[in-house]
């Protein structure tokens, strides 16, 4: 419990120094953020706001993990090592797209086949280490390892964890488009996987250990708290109206790190009910693309994202934001409410 506390309270503080630094050094140099000219209009005023803040969300995350390991203790595990180092190469890619965007002083950052080959690069990393260092098994699982238990061999296995990757950083990054959206959900979800990594590790002195099978779960949490607290100390600055944004730097590290905790902790199929909210973002797009093309220019939402059409609607932003917090509160609740009811269920039957 300890360490667990100790990374989430370095992470924030060294992600609130750093990104307080952060603005400093990017307002001084006026390196700011190009802002899409057919978005909200009420968006345009934005345009210069320092961006690539996600730099000190990661930053702050490592730097609280590594050292709630030398303070508090523990050992650092192989699936904790692959997670967050996935989160640190996700963001790096997300880096370079922002840097091109700024540097350009333009909405275009790398092209989409520069942008999907490094995610590929990292989600392919991820899919080959985690099988290959680590214990999870070559199944599809919702909240535990042989439940549904669908084998799909080491091949399918890692196509599977690549797909998973890539939606979920994606759905991450369209999340990425109203003040404080993207940190405020991404602190539900990740506080999630605190909550499943510490259960699981709790339940390892239990007769009922082997349901999970997640020999690194509390690792696995520090992960998570880490990450937390690093969000928490971002959103200081990223809640409306934003002083910087965490750019792909960050919502890229957010959803790659999410995507690896579900497949680190054999709990695939929840990751979609606890990150809903860019399910529902990644979906508003595609509805509204195949919605486009099918009546020849017609538009199911008056825009995609999802978040953007509500505030066309005449929603102010902030009543979007918490508006969507509070459905990511709830998916949280009802993603963990889930894993619980299937422990209960399961001891039920051995009893």
């Amino acid at each position: 419990m300890i360490r667990l506390l100790v990374a989430a309270a370095l992470s924030f503080g060294f992600s609130a120094l750093g990104t307080r630094v952060l603005i400093d050094i990017l307002t001084r140099n006026r390196i700011g953020q190009p802002i899409r000219k057919d978005g909200p209009q009420g968006h345009q005023v934005k345009a210069g706001t320092p961006t690539m803040g996600g730099g000190a969300i990661v930053v702050g995350a490592t730097l609280g993990y590594v050292l709630s390991h030398v303070i508090a203790g523990g050992t650092f595990t192989r699936s904790g090592l692959i997670v967050m180092s996935s989160i640190v190469a996700a963001s790096a890619v997300g880096l370079m797209d922002d840097w091109l965007k700024v540097s350009r002083e333009r909405n275009l950052g790398l092209n989409k086949r520069a942008k999907m080959a490094g995610l590929l690069l990292v989600a392919g990393g991820v899919a080959v280490a985690l099988p290959t260092l680590t214990t999870v098994s070559y199944q599809i699982n919702f909240t535990r390892v042989d439940y549904p238990g669908i084998n799909i061999g080491l091949v399918g296995w890692i196509l599977w964890a690549v797909l998973l990757i890539l939606g979920s950083a994606n759905g991450a990054n369209l999340a990425d488009g109203a003040d404080g959206l993207a940190a405020g959900s991404g602190i539900f979800a990740f506080l999630a996987y605190a909550m499943i990594g510490f259960w699981i590790f709790r339940q390892r002195s239990t007769a009922l250990e082997d349901i999970y099978s997640v020999p690194h779960a509390l690792d696995l949490a520090v992960v998570s708290l880490a990450m937390v607290g690093a969000l928490a100390g971002f959103l200081w600055f990223n809640a409306a109206p934003a002083e910087i944004f965490m750019g792909d730097t960050g919502s890229l590290a957010i959803g790659t790190g999410l995507a690896g905790l579900a497949l680190a902790t054999n709990t695939h199929l929840l990751l979609p009910i606890i990150a809903g909210l860019y399910v529902a973002e990644t979906l508003s797009v595609m509805l509204q693309v195949g919605y486009y093309k099918a009546t020849k220019g017609k538009r199911l939402f008056r825009m995609a994202p999802i978040h953007h059409h509500f505030e066309l609607l005449g929603w102010k932003e902030t009543k979007v934001i918490v508006r969507f917090w509070l459905i990511c509160g709830a998916m949280t609740a009802l993603g963990l409410g889930l894993f619980y009811a299937d422990w209960v269920n399961k001891v039920d039957i051995v009893r």
